[in-house]
């Protein structure tokens, strides 16, 4: 008998290549934020202010997928998981790539800022919708026993997208002059996401519908508004949810793209190799949701991501040290530390979440609450971490970390299960 891995690969790989291009355009927007955003599309007061207008566009997104999750959740439980994740693909693809077509601040005025957030609203409307879809597209075909593993196939697609994204601005800051990236380098990366999004349209648009959307149906119509019905029903689920996902974007985004800026700006730290440091670490957060993905097949999925909270309010008792004093080889540690961690909050999701809300309603449910959650780890920390930084505490960094573990704790407490019904 041939591995459920082998028989079911076309599927696997539609749902990671769409968080492949979703980490990876995001994560180009989050570098490029930390990088050259702040000095060429806002005004010039300071260069603190920059980077705290450049973090706020780069969070504007989270408040965007809420938005995109109710509008896609709508169409992906009554048409169908296929179609929708087309339709989200193409608007985060399409908003992505005219992102490295603007006009700068010193050209165009206040045009240049308010047109970057304009697309930025755009790329996170679309990736409202994708990761909900590419995880019941994985989940929904998984044969029994293996919804954790399959689950983490989307998961699988952060690693990826984060190596070629970082991998990117690597090659270009090793090969251009501070001058040339900062004139016109950093648009490479945008230019480039249009090769992915192409790719991942052509496998999605070569796989069927998902086996339990297609029994949903063939039950009962869909309902007319899954919104009001998760409202109505599932609001506890969707708390709990919401909660559950903070601490894996809390991490993703301090480590990364805030690490990043500050090494870089505050501390004089060498461009490449902050991001040479990030490269090798992100290793870590593949072998993460790996060994998650197994152990929650095995054990659970909500003890696996129980776990990895823990982890991650220990995490953040040293992550503000290493960050204010620490040497470059023990911020490497401490990053893929980080990483590692997060693959045990990150990878577990796919199998924890669907159960928590019938088929019916669990695009829109399973979609509002991880953006939700995106919210408050994806956006806030960093500006929050932004905060603390200007004002000379950085130290205290690392106590959000341990308020988001804190968090996602309380999330796998308080979550219950549909049972049957789901």
């Amino acid at each position: 008998m041939s591995s459920p891995l082998k028989t079911h690969r076309r599927v696997l790989a539609a749902s990671l290549v769409g968080t492949a291009v979703e980490f990876y355009d995001f994560y180009v927007y989050a570098t490029a934020a930390a990088l050259v955003f702040g000095q060429l599309f806002f005004p010039a007061e300071s260069t603190a202010a920059q980077q705290m207008f450049s973090f706020m566009s780069f969070g504007l997104a989270f408040v965007a997928r809420p938005v995109g999750a109710i509008a896609f959740g709508h169409f992906g439980d009554r048409l169908g998981r296929k179609s929708t994740l087309v339709g989200s693909l193409l608007l985060m693809g399409a908003s992505t790539l005219l992102i490295a077509f603007l006009p700068t601040y010193a050209m165009v005025g206040w045009v240049a800022p308010l047109l970057l957030c304009i697309l930025r609203f755009g790329q996170g409307f679309g990736l409202g919708g994708e990761w909900g879809g590419a995880t019941l597209l994985a989940v929904e075909n998984a044969p029994k026993g293996w919804e954790a593993r399959f689950g983490s196939a989307p998961q699988l697609g952060a690693p990826v997208g984060f190596l070629a994204a970082n991998g990117l601005f690597l090659l270009l800051g090793l090969g251009l002059s501070d001058q040339a990236f900062t004139a016109w380098g950093w648009r490479v990366p945008f230019l480039l996401s249009a090769v992915l999004v192409v790719i991942g349209l052509w496998v999605r648009l070569s796989i069927g519908e998902t086996p339990a959307f297609k029994e949903a149906l063939e039950k009962a119509p869909p309902p007319k508004v899954p919104l009001g019905m998760v409202l109505r029903h599932h609001w506890g689920s969707v708390l709990a949810a919401s909660a559950g996902v903070v601490s894996a974007f809390a991490i993703f985004y301090l480590a990364t793209a805030f690490t990043l800026s500050h090494m870089t700006l505050e501390r004089g730290a060498e461009r490449e190799v902050i991001l040479g440091l990030q490269l090798g670490a992100n290793l870590f957060l593949a072998l993460g949701i790996v060994l998650a993905a197994v152990g929650s097949d095995r054990y659970g999925s909500g003890k696996m991501l129980g776990w990895g909270a823990a982890a991650t309010i220990v995490l953040g008792a040293v992550f503000g040290q290493v960050l204010t004093e620490g040497s470059l080889p023990l911020l490497f540690v401490t990053i893929a530390a980080a990483l590692l961690v997060m693959g045990f909050v990150y990878g577990p999701l796919g199998g924890w979440m669907p159960a928590l809300f019938p088929v019916t309603v669990r695009y829109t449910g399973m979609s509002i609450a991880f953006n939700a959650g995106g919210i408050v780890g994806g956006a806030v920390a960093p500006i929050a971490a932004q905060n603390l930084s200007a004002d000379g505490a950085t130290p205290l960094i690392g106590l959000l970390l341990s308020v988001a573990g804190l968090m996602t704790l309380a999330g796998v407490i308080l979550a219950r299960p549909v049972g049957a019904e789901a």
